[in-house]
């Protein structure tokens, strides 16, 4: 409300709240555009116009790039492969999810499943996968999204 020539108050008109508030609003956001990191390393480790970080993305595609794809949904980041059996071990055979959690390139941001079988009396069973087998595939996709990012900045 605004005062009147006399004392009294006279209604602010109904559209111009929305067009105050957004000006607040905007000038409050204004303030928080602080620098506490360089902006060169923000937007290298941030690089995610596909919906999860690019650099994870395309290293874990390299990676499981030896297994054919069954699901490959880059705006969830999610990467699933078809059984893929080693030729020199046809007895066996592995099946891995990719899933990237976030946006940054972090080491929390990755984790991989893996499901094996070997075939008995002709069928295929489950068996265990080794723990190291994940943590390694993970360690992979990892360095190569490190590689990546060191080769984009260096561009």
């Amino acid at each position: 409300m605004t005062r009147a020539p006399f004392g009294r108050f006279r209604p602010v008109p109904l559209r111009t709240i929305p067009a105050v508030m957004a000006g607040a609003a905007l000038l409050g956001l204004a303030a928080c555009g602080g620098n506490a990191r360089p902006r060169t390393e923000l937007a290298a480790a941030q690089i995610n116009t596909i919906g999860v970080n690019a650099y994870l993305w395309r290293a874990a595609l390299e990676t499981v790039s030896f297994a054919p794809l069954l699901q490959a949904d880059s705006a969830g980041g999610v990467i699933v492969t078809d059984w893929y059996a080693n030729p020199a071990n046809p007895g066996e055979r592995v099946k891995l999810t990719v899933a990237i959690l976030d946006q940054d390139l972090r080491a929390d941001a990755l984790r991989v499943a893996a499901s094996r079988q070997v075939i008995s009396n002709g069928v295929w069973v489950e068996a265990p996968v080794q723990a190291a087998t994940v943590q390694k595939l993970e360690d992979i996709i990892l360095t190569k999204a490190r590689d990546l990012r060191r080769q984009a900045l260096a561009s």
